[in-house]
């Protein structure tokens, strides 16, 4: 079948997102379908295009078999509401006028939120082609933005929500990333019968436990270090001034390195408060391709997934968290809900409360220094994503779904 895909986010971009569509994208293409993506210029989290697009409005280009039409963006980094969101408009409306009437004849529509304007664009496309319209959800927009912070509850986000139900009713078929997102939307009154979940995987071709990178271990200096990873985006989602506080309780243990790799909004703001409480045993690493985030996962003994304590994030599933099991690497992950239920069941991971430092220092010593447990958790986490999140037979599933609309 022909797929027409819309998100805002896409290969090479790092993160969830682009790694979720990419991935799936070419196991369809495998499976002898005819993939078009629809996104814009890489630009996420820096705001930086590169060289390569630079000046180019719309692009062609084949990626492992997908079509891949790249559209204007008004590049910013990502931080500041009012300039990210002038960004997700001028994608919604380059993504209209610059490859919709390149696409020919599709059989389905699918749009992956966030972002939320990308639903307008799809919803429009689907419409014109007169073809099945699915609205893939990753996130609960605006109530996320409302308990973060972010927005105030009044009269636009009442008008957000209202599009946002809107859309829901409109779409054929809805696919959730998680549970607890279905039961949300279920009880704010949309049929339960359009909705599927299709949870994040891993790529089992590219997560997998490895021996230690030599280079990174020396180019860090890292020998004979306990080295604890956070790998992912530095936002407010993550609090992880929270882990800062952990480091700077941890530095009497002189073999502990704590590793922060990645972008975002916070990061400016975590590594002053690192000058300021002198805290001596972090270091801040740009980000990763994806393709080096394995050779990170294999110098790290634990890595962290903290959330930030509020309400709706209970609903929520990190995706690094099946590529850190994969590679064999125990977790500290500090979070409840629906993430934590897996996390607990895996036998791969200590779930703590999310932002209590005290709990997070103790459930690191505790496998730092319980050598049994250590390697019961580096042993169960590959079984355990093998058998459920193989990100290949969730793509299979998707599939299934679309084809008998």
């Amino acid at each position: 079948m022909k797929i027409v895909v819309i998100c805002h986010y896409f290969y090479p971009e790092i993160g969830a997102p682009s790694a979720r569509i990419y991935e799936m994208a070419k196991h369809w293409v495998e499976l002898g379908n005819d993939v078009h993506v629809v996104t814009c210029f890489p630009n996420h989290p820096t705001g930086v295009i590169p060289d390569e697009y630079k000046g180019i409005k719309y692009l062609h280009e084949m990626l492992d078999g997908i079509h891949v039409h790249r559209n204007y963006i008004y590049a910013t980094p990502n931080k500041g509401f009012v300039k990210k969101t002038l960004g997700h408009i001028s994608f919604m409306l380059s993504s209209v006028l610059f490859s919709m009437n390149k696409i020919k004849k599709p059989d389905v529509i699918i749009t992956s939120s966030p972002t939320f304007f990308s639903i307008f664009s799809g919803y429009w496309y689907s419409l014109r082609k007169k073809v099945p319209f699915v609205l893939e959800i990753r996130d609960l927009w605006p109530a996320a933005m409302i308990e973060l912070g972010v927005m105030k509850k009044g009269l636009i986000t009442n008008i957000l929500e209202k599009m946002e139900l809107f859309f829901y009713k409109k779409s054929n078929r809805l696919i959730m990333v998680t549970e607890s997102f279905k039961d949300n939307v279920v009880i704010r009154g949309i049929d339960a019968e359009k909705f599927h979940v299709i949870t994040n995987g891993v790529n089992r071709e590219l997560f997998y436990p490895r021996v230690k990178n030599k280079y990174l271990v020396d180019k860090y200096d890292l020998k004979n270090k306990f080295v604890i990873s956070y790998v992912g985006a530095h936002g407010i989602s993550q609090n992880l001034s929270v882990i800062l506080k952990v480091a700077k309780e941890l530095l009497k243990e002189k073999d502990i390195q704590f590793l922060f790799i990645g972008e975002g909004a916070e990061k400016d703001k975590l590594k002053e408060f690192v000058r300021e409480q002198s805290i001596t045993n972090v270091k801040f690493i740009d980000s990763q391709p994806k393709e080096m985030i394995p050779e990170f996962y294999s110098i790290s003994d634990i890595c962290l997934v903290p959330l930030k304590n509020i309400e709706l994030f209970k609903t929520f599933i990190p995706s690094k968290m099946f590529e850190i099991m994969a590679c064999g690497v125990p977790i500290v992950a500090s979070l409840e809900g629906e993430a934590a239920d897996i996390l607990n069941s895996s036998k791969a991971a200590l779930v703590v409360a999310p932002d209590n430092p005290v709990e997070i220092k103790a459930a690191i010593l505790k496998l730092k220094n319980d050598k049994v447990l250590y390697s019961e958790f580096k042993e169960n986490g590959p079984a355990f994503v093998e058998q459920n999140y193989s990100r290949n037979k969730l793509a299979e599933k998707y599939l299934e779904i679309i084809s008998n609309i």
